[in-house]
């Protein structure tokens, strides 16, 4: 192992340091800042050449910002001579766009990979992409994790009888996720009808599946941006007569007014991963937050060591 070495960015490094703590490596030395003019200054302290190096950056809000200093950071590793740089991104941003649904729009999730790419990334490592076709971007070769068996073993923890378990789809475009959590959970499956109104508007028209009525209701998705959806089809799972409701997602992204929506919302908890940080201002007592630290450290020491990482999913 003494050719790894981790690096953090400025977006998440809580998470960073925890997945060193678990390689039992120190944390690499580097410092980031701003020039007067907002410009991403970078400097790495420590000698890197020919190491494996991993550096920990999710692209999460601001995520122009945590972008531009992500691209700074591989430029600035690939130039001091690193033998492999991966940039391992627990959350990837400008995936909503990924395909041209309409004319004149952009397909930014394509953009950013080939940016990544030409900085000199070598490799990624990422986790519950918004659309799995997202790998087929790249040129390079990319990891992909699952949030969901660390999210499973929290809920199998709270040993309630199959009997009494739904998994909910929030919507049609999920089913495969939740079918996943059905096999986890050995539970039923529900999907609620989302119908969108509008590029920020969606309406749950019905409930399909079941039974609901007295179940312990647990509803998945990728992400949460502003807990719309999610919370509504809450409100649905609620009113169908769901004795406890849990919403869950790998990536808590909680933006434009989301926290007061879950908070304001008939469920017991929401569960999410540490990919995204959880600042003070977002915090809720609704909200619980597990670490995938231990996930993203095994899946750094197999790619270093070139062990198969599909295997921590078999």
């Amino acid at each position: 192992m003494n050719d790894l070495k981790i690096f953090s960015g400025r977006a998440n490094p809580d998470l960073a340091a925890a997945v060193a703590d678990y390689l039992a490596i120190p944390l690499g030395k580097i410092k980031l800042g701003n020039f007067p003019d907002g410009e991403i200054s970078c400097k790495i302290e420590q000698d890197v050449r020919g190491r494996d190096v991993f550096l920990i950056q999710p692209t999460c809000p601001p995520v122009n910002e945590t972008l531009m200093e992500l691209l700074v950071m591989i430029e600035s590793f690939k130039r001091a001579s690193a033998d492999r740089v991966t940039a391992v991104m627990p959350y990837f941003g400008y995936a909503r766009q990924d395909r041209k649904d309409e004319g004149r729009v952009p397909i930014t999730a394509k953009l950013v990979a080939n940016i990544i790419t030409r900085a000199g990334a070598d490799r990624v490592l990422a986790m519950d992409l918004h659309a799995p076709q997202i790998q087929g971007f790249f040129d390079i070769p990319v990891d992909h994790l699952f949030g969901a068996p660390v999210i499973d073993e929290y809920f199998r923890a709270m040993k309630l009888p199959k009997e009494e378990i739904v998994v909910v789809s929030p919507d049609e475009g999920s089913i495969k996720r939740a079918l996943t959590h059905v096999a986890a959970l050995d539970a039923q499956l529900a999907i609620v009808d989302k119908r969108r109104k509008g590029a920020e508007e969606t309406k749950q028209a019905n409930l399909i599946g079941g039974p609901i009525d007295g179940k312990v209701a647990f509803i998945f998705d990728d992400m949460i941006t502003t807990a719309g959806s999610i919370c509504g089809a809450a409100d649905m799972v609620h009113r169908a007569g769901a004795r406890k409701i849990y919403l869950a997602a790998t990536h808590g992204v909680l933006c434009a007014g989301a926290v007061d929506r879950i908070n304001q919302a008939p469920i017991e908890q929401l569960v999410i991963t540490d990919t995204i940080p959880l600042v003070a201002e977002r915090k809720s007592p609704k909200i619980h937050v597990l670490s995938v630290a231990p996930l993203l450290g095994e899946a750094i020491k197999r790619i270093h060591r070139n062990e198969s990482v599909s295997r921590l999913f078999d």
